[in-house]
């Protein structure tokens, strides 16, 4: 049960990573899901590692994780266009 909320609250995060990112986004349903969850474990690791917000063992809340989501959206517009995808 655990895994099934973590997928749906990565497909919230990704769902409105891609609605603040402007241009063509990847993927559908499960690559949406995959986004937000990386964009969760990204901003904890950010957090944890660069910026000290949170401690070991605390995870980044949701406006951080569509943060870390749309970081990895701009990295991989940059990569795509940088490569001609």
């Amino acid at each position: 049960m655990h895994w099934l909320g973590v997928f749906v609250i990565g497909l919230i995060v990704g769902l409105l990573a891609k609605l603040l990112t402007p241009g063509r986004n990847p993927g559908g349903c499960i690559i949406t899901a995959l986004l937000g969850i990386a964009g969760s474990l990204l901003a904890t690791w950010a957090g944890q590692d660069i910026f000290h917000m949170y401690r070991p063992g605390e995870s980044a809340g949701f406006i951080a994780s569509v943060v870390g989501a749309v970081v990895l959206l701009l990295i991989y517009h940059l990569v795509s266009r940088h490569h001609g995808g």
